[in-house]
């Protein structure tokens, strides 16, 4: 585990070790999350960088079959809740 004392600006502003910034692949953003040990510093993805990164999940599906399966299995659980209701 690597540790490093930084110091914090009076506008609260610090400086992310380069080290540790290589290592968690932190780029321009960094997502700031309030835990119970302190301030837990998390990479946030560049989009661009991840452009594509889906493509197998999605085996080639336009966005329009994938909206139209998302609600054909919507509407398949709506009717089972309904029925289910129906029986009790």
């Amino acid at each position: 585990m690597i540790e490093r004392v930084v110091t914090v600006t009076k506008k609260g502003q610090a400086t992310i070790p380069k080290e540790l910034r290589d290592k968690h692949k932190i780029g321009k953003k960094a997502l700031a999350v309030d835990t119970e040990e302190g301030v837990l510093l998390k990479p946030v993805p560049d989009p661009l960088a991840e452009k594509g990164s889906l493509k197998e999940l999605f085996r080639g599906k336009t966005s329009r079959q994938l909206i139209r399966e998302a609600r054909s299995e919507e509407v398949k659980r709506e009717k089972r809740l309904k029925t289910w209701l129906n029986n009790q």
